[in-house]
């Protein structure tokens, strides 16, 4: 897909020139409200009034499922961020396999800048299209539920971060209310107004995991099988006598650190041998671990096979059960041609030759599965439902394919992110006023709500700058 970055340069190029054009045709319509530049327009207004007004009766009804939602929300995100941080301050290496900061702004080309394999690309294309459609439902949302609650809505309109008083394409749609009429909604009003902009970016992963499945179901077919693991076993530190042919007693374990090579051996006390990345048996070492998890000696590892299976000796293969079936019909010491297929669309054959395990034909490919928990877990579990993560996919539109395949993905993934990351109870989110007006309905105090919210706000933002100074620490 090297020619999307072009076209995607081209679109950046041409969106630059428009944005410039249009405020400075405007730059009287503008105003400046501190970091950004505020365009207002009634045309949003009008937009509310209708809607609001015109479906009235069910909306009102619907303010207890918003509300619920809202909770749903700020506890699925307190739990994720409290987990993820755990892991990402104890687990060694773990900061070093995620690269990017936890607290880091998504903007384009960020798997690229970072060198993150396990994300596809986000074009600048995508991050303009998927902004205008995370944040215009996010904020009608907030000003429908408004309405609806009788508060009056000032002014709608878009906004620019504002860079040396020049506009940048860092885009944000606004509704502005009435803080005083605001204040003065029931409770339940209040919680309903926030909680409604995280609701609909809910909505919107629904609608667009709908489209990004129709779209799936109909333009791609199986095209071999993926494995992303070799056969691994469960070692005891302790059994180990060697590493790289150099005895355990005199094996200065920190010396992994300097091997370049992608794998080191190691045998234990009965010979057998195994293999493991430096950095993970240089954790196991420095951690004082008493079992690691190895590569059993295999064909696949030793011949490195790499990329999606496609053919087993003219064979094509489209899931792994076929796969298991067709060695389990050779025998050990059986010739295998094995056809796979690199990401880069480049195509390579192997000669292996079959081992025995157990006495039984044994190739060594593994299939790691992923763990899913939370609300991201039920993502992924979904996308897994649609797209087998074990199975490769052609595109019947080529390349274009992909392209909108990885948009619909980032749309779902990026509402996802909006909708948990608004309902944290941060002061500079919808949660954080949600959760400070829930601690008044609890307590019937606002000093103990205001106090509450205060304080959850500190925790979580030392929380935060801890992990930055984590981050900084291992990268610089």
């Amino acid at each position: 897909m090297a020619s999307f970055y072009a076209y995607d340069l081209l679109f950046f190029g041409i969106f630059l020139v428009a944005l410039f054009a249009f405020f400075y045709k405007k730059r009287k319509n503008f105003s400046i409200d501190g970091p950004l530049y505020l365009y207002r327009t009634s045309f949003g207004l009008k937009v509310i009034d209708w809607f609001g007004k015109k479906h009235a009766n069910w909306l009102r009804p619907l303010q207890y499922v918003v509300v619920t939602s809202g909770y749903i929300l700020m506890v699925s995100m307190v739990y994720m961020l409290v987990k993820v941080s755990y892991y990402y301050l104890t687990v060694k290496g773990l900061a070093e396999t995620i690269k990017v900061p936890i607290v880091f702004p998504l903007i384009p080309y960020l798997p690229e800048v970072f060198n993150i394999d396990f994300l596809p690309p986000l074009y600048f294309t995508y991050w303009i299209v998927i902004l205008a459609i995370v944040a215009i439902p996010h904020e009608f949302a907030h000003g429908i539920f408004a309405k609806l609650n009788k508060v009056r809505i000032k002014s709608t309109g878009f906004g620019f971060l504002r860079i040396f008083k020049l506009p940048t394409p860092f885009l944000a749609a606004f509704v502005e209310q009435d803080d005083k009429q605001m204040n003065k909604a029931s409770k339940f009003g209040q919680l309903a107004i926030l909680a409604a902009g995280t609701f609909a970016n809910v909505l919107f992963v629904i609608i667009f995991g709908l489209v990004f499945w129709l779209f799936f179901s109909t333009a791609y077919t199986p095209n071999g099988v993926i494995f992303n693991d070799y056969a691994s076993a469960v070692v005891n530190v302790s059994d180990i006598s060697e590493v790289n042919g150099v005895k355990i007693s005199s094996f200065d374990y920190k010396t992994l650190n300097d091997v370049e090579s992608r794998l080191v051996t190691f045998k234990t006390k009965n010979g057998d041998l195994y293999y493991s990345n430096p950095s993970g048996l240089y954790r196991v070492f420095d951690g004082n671990y008493t079992k690691l998890t190895a590569y059993v000696e295999s064909p696949a590892l030793e011949a490195n096979l790499s990329g999606a299976i496609l053919e087993m000796n003219g064979f094509k293969v489209e899931s792994k059960e076929q796969i298991s079936n067709y060695i389990q019909i050779r025998k050990p010491g059986d010739e295998m041609n094995i056809k796979t297929i690199l990401p880069n669309g480049e195509i390579k054959e192997y000669d292996i030759e079959l081992s025995s395990n157990n006495g039984k034909p044994f190739l060594g490919i593994g299939f790691a599965k992923r763990n899913h928990e939370g609300v991201m877990g039920l993502f992924y579990k979904t996308l897994d439902n649609i797209k087998d993560p074990n199975v490769n996919y052609e595109s019947r539109l080529g390349d274009f394919g992909w392209f909108i395949y990885y948009l619909l993905w980032w749309l779902v993934v990026i509402c996802i992110g909006v909708a948990l990351t608004n309902m944290l109870p941060l002061g500079i989110f919808d949660g954080g006023r949600f959760f400070m007006i829930t601690i008044w309905m609890i307590t019937g105090s606002q000093k103990v709500a205001i106090k509450s919210f205060q304080w959850v706000t500190y925790i979580f933002l030392a929380l935060l700058v801890v992990l930055m100074l984590k981050w900084v620490m291992i990268f610089f």
